[in-house]
């Protein structure tokens, strides 16, 4: 079959895709009715997938546990628990599991005329991917945490704020400067100037904070493997205590403060302002951060979680040791 011009051909694209996919018509079918090969269709119908016309979406339902949630609020005094059921350790369907969970409590938590405060990470770029408005809520969204950079651009807190202020309808507020500087002097000059100062006074009064909670173990840790730390600056905070943080904000297992000078050098919502939003929405899971996530508990730098089952069983169990 000859190729036929880029508009054209999408336009055979979306034809022979709705034939398939919404009509109902098999592939020897509609192969007679455009005059092409069963093979040709095949084709036509992949084509389609990989350019976006034809979006598969599949709303996995979700389970929860309502012993594990139980559990969980009482051990760390939560305001509320989503445990989602999973039996992925790790990888691309756990963090789309979660995504959905945390997208759910969201929902649940999320007025009109309230400030959203996000962070930056896969879980949380999970949760906005699965968030969906069923009407314009007028909310302002703000960025707690600095730039990332270049790198990873779909999980850096910018373009977070951006998509799902866009979902929303709501008003973004930018931190229009790096997470992590050079120097804590830098870090103060920073957050001196007017357009940082005016973020972090709008993320002051945060009602609802979307969080992920990362770890300093090399396997797993985000800042590392995506190259914002280097490994022997990894190394200095874990000989430190750090075992994870919460928009940047390390603690040790026991949820204490851990790299005071580590902390000094961020573009961040400070400690103390953190603690004083009401809704602190963790998501996160897998093998590699139940360490973090109990430490993370115990600092309460999160009082609602979403997480998945294997890993709230190891976070309770681990407590029980450490």
């Amino acid at each position: 079959m000859e190729k036929k011009p880029l508009q054209d051909r999408a336009g055979l694209l979306a034809d022979v895709a709705e034939m398939y996919y919404l009509e109902e018509q098999n592939q020897a079918e509609i192969a007679k009715a455009i005059g092409v090969t069963r093979s040709m269709v095949s084709r036509i119908l992949t084509e389609a997938r990989e350019s976006g016309i034809v979006e598969i979406r599949i709303q996995r339902p979700l389970q929860s546990d309502p012993e594990l949630e139980s559990a969980l609020k009482e051990k760390f005094g939560l305001k509320d628990a989503f445990v989602v059921v999973s039996n992925h350790r790790n990888g691309e369907r756990l963090t789309r599991t979660l995504g959905n969970a945390g997208a759910h409590m969201l929902a649940r938590h999320l007025a009109p005329q309230k400030t959203l405060g996000l962070a930056w990470g896969t879980s949380i770029s999970a949760t906005v991917n699965a968030f969906e408005a069923t009407e314009p809520m007028p909310v302002k969204v703000v960025q707690l945490v600095g730039a990332m950079g270049a790198r990873n651009m779909e999980y850096d807190g910018h373009d977070l704020v951006a998509r799902i202020t866009e979902k929303l309808g709501g008003e973004a507020y930018y931190l229009n400067a790096p997470y992590l500087c050079q120097s804590p002097e830098m870090a103060k000059s920073l957050l001196e100037t007017k357009s940082v100062r005016e973020t972090i006074s709008v993320g002051k009064k945060t009602d609802l904070a979307l969080l992920g909670i990362g770890t300093t173990s090399p396997d797993y840790s985000s800042f590392y493997l995506a190259g914002y730390v280097t490994r022997r600056e990894l190394d200095e905070l874990r000989k430190a205590g750090a075992i994870g943080d919460v928009c940047g904000l390390h603690f040790d297992v026991n949820g204490q403060p851990a790299c005071d000078d580590f902390c000094e050098r961020l573009v961040s919502i400070r400690r103390q302002d953190l603690l004083s939003i009401p809704v602190r929405l963790g998501v996160a899971g897998g093998e590699g951060k139940t360490e973090a996530i109990l430490g993370a508990l115990r600092s309460k730098y999160v009082n609602v979680l979403v997480i998945d089952s294997l890993t709230a069983k190891k976070v309770l169990e681990l407590a029980e040791t450490k």
